[in-house]
């Protein structure tokens, strides 16, 4: 009965712990290249840049840091404890023509710091293990402003492998499966879905299969001189689980600036969430988030289409 328990258990907070991390997801409108300019160098405005980081399809190159504290009940003897990690996630979209692009988006969760059930079956007593996480890899296609005006349409293949470094810190499958973006934009706010659904097919077999979806509803409004207010959270459902345990619903905003560390565009915004819809054990109860996203110059520029128009690095 004990072995059974601790395979629930190990389930319910490796899907808690992974979903969170795989949540991950910022880009960019479909306005003019930022390239090497920043706000105050001719280039677009604090302004133009946040709108370029705050959704998922654009010609747009960044890195983006993203710090999660998440409080998770790990049940009702016990009572609540912290879940943090970093996610890296770069975002380097390439023209395949003229009028589509290939949006690279990979997220690597470099430090999650997990609590679980003591191994030694002690009654509960809680363990905490820091370590590697999954990494998620999305390639996104999506049309140009030439072709969707100012919608915000994409599709492609998403996929999680298994490189965490313990058996806490990740799910231990490798999955995949499909990820749609649709969305608009305006001169003043954005607003749009983003999902995610990853099912396994191979991996641990010591491990619970996965059915996962990962849905971001987007919403910011734009202020002057590079501020913006928004909505923040990610609705998770876990299909592998029963009845209440479903999903994760959160409630959530947050508050955003564009600005300058020498020449280099920086986002820096702040969010809280609170999941009044999650998991009876380890569920997400609330969140407290910091994102740091320096804009890159583009490193690839020209179209797949036409390779003499390549260039590489950071020439023109």
């Amino acid at each position: 009965m004990r072995a059974r328990a601790a395979e629930r258990i190990l389930a319910a907070l490796s899907l808690a712990m992974a979903l969170g991390p795989a949540a991950s997801a910022r880009a960019a409108d479909p306005g003019p290249s930022v390239g090497d300019a920043g706000p105050g160098d001719g280039g677009p405005s604090a302004t133009e840049i946040n709108k370029q980081l705050t959704n998922p399809v654009s010609d747009l190159w960044s890195i983006t840091f993203q710090q999660n504290n998440y409080r998770v009940d790990v049940g009702p003897s016990i009572g609540e404890r912290w879940n943090s990690n970093l996610n890296f996630q770069p975002v380097m979209p390439v023209a395949i023509s003229d009028e589509w692009n290939l949006i690279t988006r990979p997220v690597m969760t470099l430090v999650n710091s997990v609590p679980h059930p003591d191994p030694n079956d002690v009654p509960l007593d809680m363990d905490r293990t820091t370590g590697f996480g999954d990494t998620v890899l999305l390639e996104l296609f999506s049309p140009s402003s030439k072709l969707a005006g100012n919608w915000l349409l994409g599709a492609g293949p998403t996929f999680i492998f298994p490189s965490a470094s313990t058996q806490w810190t990740g799910q231990g499958k490798w999955q995949a499966g499909p990820s749609v973006v649709v969305g608009y934009l305006s001169e003043k706010w954005i607003a749009g879905a983003f999902l995610q659904q990853w099912m396994s097919f191979s991996g641990s077999n010591s491990r619970a299969s996965v059915s996962q979806m990962n849905l971001q509803p987007f919403f910011s409004w734009f202020l002057r001189d590079g501020w913006s207010v928004g909505y923040s959270g990610n609705v998770l459902a876990n299909w592998e689980a029963s009845g209440g345990d479903v999903w994760t619903v959160p409630i959530g905003a947050s508050v955003a600036k564009v600005l300058k560390l020498g020449k280099l565009p920086v986002r820096i915004a702040l969010a809280g969430q609170y999941m009044p819809v999650r998991p009876d054990v380890f569920g997400q109860k609330w969140n407290l988030q910091v994102v740091v996203a320096p804009v890159l110059p583009k490193l690839v520029r020209g179209n797949l289409s036409d390779p003499s128009s390549l260039r590489f690095g950071l020439g023109h």
